[in-house]
């Protein structure tokens, strides 16, 4: 569906608040405009973005048609247990993209 990139520290100390960004491409079609020859462009945007750490989800964000292509988030979370985050994104029909990273709580 669509490219990902994602940052996330390789390792924290236990506690710490850790920033996490997420970049997809993706086009993000509103379904108002209209192409060179006037027909419409039909909608096609993300719907919903969810981060879980360890199995938890710790942020969420719910898209709209306003939203820009490609969308980057910036968030926070506190580095509890070494584990895996993954990240999930779902797009109005339904298509889910995940990716995962590994963070080293010590």
């Amino acid at each position: 569906m669509a490219k990902v990139r994602i940052s996330v520290p390789e390792t924290a100390a236990k506690g710490d608040i850790i920033e996490i960004k997420t970049l997809i491409s993706h086009p993000m079609e509103s379904g108002f405009r209209r192409g060179a020859m006037g027909e419409a462009i039909p909608r096609n945007i993300l719907k919903e973005f969810k981060c879980l750490y360890n199995g938890e989800e710790v942020f969420r964000a719910e898209f709209f048609p306003a939203v820009t292509a490609n969308p980057f988030l910036t968030f926070f979370t506190r580095a509890v247990d070494s584990g895996e985050l993954e990240f999930v994104w779902t797009d109005q029909h339904g298509e889910v993209t995940s990716e995962k990273a590994s963070l080293t709580v010590t």
